[in-house]
């Protein structure tokens, strides 16, 4: 069997200029993946699972010969999440069910065993070459290479998860193979049993997918974990990497046209079309957007639970996140150094955005924590030489006069800070710990997403080797809400962390 691309050319040329007897048949091979879907609603009329499931649909309906694919990451983390264990996912999936699911590394955020009842409850198969248990047995549920026949086509799903898994994620003694050289190894062999199309259902960077790419062992390749919208073809395989939250789908068409060549063997050749939809345009699924509606309800209902009482006065009014010492953003910064285990943490205060006051004696809920940090923004942990460390305080108060968001609130550090000085040169008398901050030395640095990326001034958190990324940390307010209702009462007070010079 001969199985490669058909030049746009020759596509347009017709079946005619081919060689050998004329083409039995052509199939329309359309492939719709998305991956990374967390949170289960629209946001500014975008994404979310009613217009996922309008679209799945529809192509379905249009098309008989469509294969539904998700690329890894919805079981964690959204709002939601941090309640049901990502239960909501999987009951708004069921609506209309994937062909193939991969585990992201999200999947296994609360434990290995979390991720097998999901599996259990799935109305679709869980799969993935290259995770196994501990003594190299296959996991309960989850399987490897699925082949289907498809209009005539021998179609192998090869599905391959994050293999950094068990160093960002709660994956317990499973046993993560390499993504790449497992998931060309399975594409190879698939080939070998006879399949026609090969596609790759990944969840892995963009740097393993250009490795994938490379090898031409696949057709198509559908991959999720960047958090980003992309499509390419290089003359032997597509590729799309496929959004976040179903913002944008991209649909793609195989043409694939069936025949033999002058000595019999059977031919394969195709050419992809790739469609965009921004989901913007779509009209949301009624039976999803239902249950959707019923779990906004259900979260209204989560977020006013009662997580812990303050017995100090907290803070977070803006002209004192973004000028001082606050002890909101030092319960803040306390929660994501304690979620992470870092040396170090610096947080905008430009990000606390209640702006209120708590009297000691307020019951503090899961919605006061969301109303102090509403923006999604995700905890990360980055390694950074003190140098570094200094100058992302030095950019933190550098617009302190002008009431900038990029004011730090940090833990486990501490600092002076004269705003009379010229910027660059304000920060004094910085300690980690007891101890002095040694410019040399490699810290642990947690923060998040928006300020790792440069945000708000902060290209010095940058360059660092990055531990934990946007893609495999938690919110930063499931982390304060844990925080919050693992301490029950809340007894941190403003302490000298910054402390002011210059009388300004």
């Amino acid at each position: 069997m001969t199985v490669r691309p058909l030049r746009f050319a020759a596509l347009l040329m017709g079946a005619t200029a081919l060689s050998g007897p004329a083409l039995a048949e052509t199939v329309k091979l359309t492939v719709l993946g998305v991956g990374d879907a967390y949170n289960f609603a629209e946001e500014d009329g975008r994404g979310g699972f009613a217009r996922l499931n309008a679209v799945a649909r529809a192509e379905r309906a249009a098309n008989p010969n469509t294969l539904y694919v998700f690329d890894g990451d919805m079981l964690s983390p959204s709002l939601l999440s941090g309640f049901d264990k990502g239960q909501n996912t999987i009951d708004l999936t069921n609506i209309v069910p994937f062909d193939i699911a991969v585990p992201g590394n999200h999947e296994f955020d609360f434990g290995p065993e979390n991720f097998l009842e999901k599996v259990k409850a799935s109305k679709y198969p869980w799969a993935a070459v290259n995770i196994t248990n501990a003594d190299g047995s296959a996991l309960e549920g989850v399987g490897g290479v699925m082949m289907k026949e498809i209009a005539g086509l021998k179609v192998a799903l090869v599905p391959a998860a994050q293999d950094t898994s068990p160093e960002v994620a709660s994956t317990g003694d499973l046993k993560f193979l390499p993504t790449v050289e497992t998931a060309v190894a399975a594409a190879r062999q698939a080939r070998e049993d006879g399949a026609d199309i090969v596609i790759g259902v990944v969840q892995t960077d963009m740097a393993n997918d250009r490795e994938l790419i490379a090898s031409h062992a696949f057709d198509l390749i559908m991959s999720g974990d960047d958090h980003s919208y992309a499509t390419a073809y290089d003359g032997v395989t597509a590729y799309v990497e496929t959004s976040i939250d179903a913002e944008f789908l991209s649909p793609v068409d195989l043409l694939v046209e069936i025949g033999q060549d002058k000595d019999g063997k059977r031919t394969i050749h195709w050419v992809p079309a790739f469609r965009f939809i921004d989901t913007a345009s779509v009209t949301p699924d009624p039976e999803t957007q239902k249950l959707v509606d019923e779990l906004q309800t259900k979260l209204d209902d989560s977020l006013n639970v009662e997580i812990g009482t303050t017995e100090v006065a907290l803070d977070s009014r803006r002209n004192v996140v973004r000028a001082e010492e606050s002890a909101m953003g030092d319960v803040i910064a306390d929660a994501m150094r304690a979620a992470t285990g870092a040396d170090i943490t610096i947080t905008n205060g430009g990000g606390i955005r209640a702006d209120r006051t708590y009297d000691p004696g307020t019951v503090l809920t899961r919605r006061d924590i969301l109303t102090e940090l509403p923006f999604g923004n995700v905890t990360v942990v980055t390694e950074l030489p003190g140098s570094q460390v200094l100058a992302a305080l030095e950019n933190g108060v550098s617009q302190v006069e002008k009431g900038a968001g990029r004011f730090p609130q940090v833990s486990g550090i501490s600092f002076a800070f004269d705003a009379s000085a010229e910027p660059g040169k304000r920060v004094s008398e910085v300690m980690v710990g007891d101890q002095p901050l040694d410019m040399d030395k490699v810290y642990k640095v947690a923060t998040n997403d928006y300020m790792l990326g440069g945000g708000d001034g902060y290209g010095a958190l940058g360059g660092g080797k990055v531990i934990v990324n946007a893609g495999n940390g938690n919110l930063m307010a499931n982390d304060v809400i844990d925080y919050v209702a693992g301490m029950g009462k809340i007894t941190t007070e403003v302490s000298g962390r910054i402390r002011k010079l210059g009388g300004n």
